[in-house]
């Protein structure tokens, strides 16, 4: 496959795409990114070669957003996501992606949808137990599974109305612990070949450029025109991940 230029057609867009998501819009975009690189190579070798780079992104993130980030949201949703990630691990082979992509296609596109037409949203403006251990466990577990944790928590945090550097600092925070969590598994499920390391290893350079694009764009947006940007990102993924999902049915 490294000879194949297909590879780095769809995998350097992909990683990159991946990379301002995690620099500045919370994660949502980044669903895109493994049905891109899906294109040449089987989703679950795609998620497997993503998430070395993905750790080393959120190297950078930390880097980034120390100290800028909402304490209270990451004590609510980081348990819920650590039981997600191991009832992700518990059901590996047995639990549906086109069911999950269904799912988390609804709810993006049902919250989008609401919030760019003033409705009512599914959480609350203020910081809750239930909904942060919920929509945490929602971010875990569709993480660990198909790397689409970013519409959950984006679901979780943008009722909250924080402003664009402190919302992607929180996500960055949470996602950064995540994908940490998430490396054990991966190995014991067997995820992390030789050949997979090496194409993560190929595409690794390209993570802390996403990262500064990302950082660049939050930086010079409003509150305004950031959260409605995040919002159509949402109906867009929630639309891709609803056609996916049926179309696989």
């Amino acid at each position: 496959m490294l000879s194949d230029p297909w590879f780095y057609l769809v995998s350097i867009p992909a990683v990159l795409l991946y990379g301002i998501a995690k620099g500045g819009f919370g994660g949502a975009l980044a669903v895109i990114s493994v049905p891109m690189m899906a294109l040449v190579m089987p989703p679950t070798q795609a998620a497997a070669i993503l998430l070395p780079i993905l750790v080393v992104m959120d190297i950078f993130v930390v880097k980034t957003y120390w100290g800028v980030f909402d304490r209270r949201a990451l004590i609510l949703l980081l348990p819920g996501a650590l039981v997600g990630v191991a009832v992700g691990y518990l059901s590996a082979g047995a639990m549906n992606e086109h069911y999950m992509r269904l799912l988390i296609g609804v709810l993006s596109l049902v919250f989008g949808l609401q919030t760019l037409f003033g409705l009512k949203a599914l959480a609350s403006r203020e910081h809750r137990v239930v909904s942060g251990s919920l929509f945490g466990a929602l971010a875990g577990f569709t993480s660990f599974s198909i790397h689409a944790g970013g519409p959950p928590l984006t679901m979780y945090l943008m009722p909250k109305q924080l402003p664009p550097l402190l919302f992607a600092g929180t996500a960055g925070i949470f996602f950064a612990v995540v994908n940490i969590v998430k490396l054990p598994p991966y190995f014991a499920l067997g995820q992390f070949s030789s050949s997979n390391l090496m194409y993560s290893l190929i595409l690794v350079p390209l993570a802390p450029l996403g990262v500064k694009l990302g950082h660049y764009l939050v930086k010079r947006s409003t509150t305004t025109f950031y959260y409605r940007g995040v919002s159509y990102c949402l109906v867009l993924i929630g639309a891709k991940l609803l056609w996916d999902g049926a179309s696989a049915l």
